[in-house]
């Protein structure tokens, strides 16, 4: 594995294992309700862009997209293996 594939690899576990989009928002909102502090407003205002759900999403599906991508290819060989043996 080369050093894009293993990127690649540690970007697709990171976006597999991540919280939501709105959980992260609905987590700031409460943080806001409690302690109004500059910063978490801050990271509030960004998680609350409408484009944010959007781009998890996307996201999400393309490591889903990849990950069965991955996982047809290994079933594939493994056929082409048997049928050779």
């Amino acid at each position: 594995m080369d050093e894009a594939e293993a990127s690649g690899q540690v970007w697709r576990d990171e976006v597999r294992t991540r919280s939501i989009a709105e959980q992260d928002r609905d987590a700031l909102a409460r943080l806001i309700e409690v302690d109004a502090d500059p910063f978490e407003a801050e990271l509030y205002e960004r998680a609350a862009d409408p484009q944010v759900p959007s781009i998890d999403r996307a996201q999400r599906s393309q490591a889903g997209q990849y990950a069965r991508h991955v996982r047809r290819l290994r079933e594939w060989r493994e056929r082409q293996q048997r049928q050779e043996s």
